[in-house]
């Protein structure tokens, strides 16, 4: 019979190792590393929900900017993780 003790050190590192598999489709990480530095301070993430990633932009020039760029955006987001179906631009406070 297992001890408390081993119980509670299986179930962390099952907790850690499920957490270290869900970075590698976490949409954040992979916006800071598909976007340049100038992009991403125009850019926050909302939310990812049901395949679609929602961004904020703080003007409406670079949501239009973003708008003309979204099917390369999203074929290289896409490239990084199948989970992401649809980008959602809308303008927000940035901070």
């Amino acid at each position: 019979m297992e001890t408390i003790k081993d119980i509670v050190r299986d179930v962390i590192q099952d907790l850690t190792s499920e957490k270290r598999q869900n970075r590698a489709d976490d949409p954040q990480a992979i916006l800071k590393k598909i976007l340049t530095a100038r992009e991403l301070r125009h850019i926050r993430f909302n939310y990812f929900k049901k395949g679609v990633l929602g961004l904020s932009v703080d003007s409406s020039s670079w949501l239009y900017n973003l708008n003309l760029q979204k099917e390369e955006l999203l074929a290289r987001l896409q490239r990084n993780s199948g989970a992401i179906k649809e980008i959602r631009f809308r303008i927000g406070e940035i901070k």
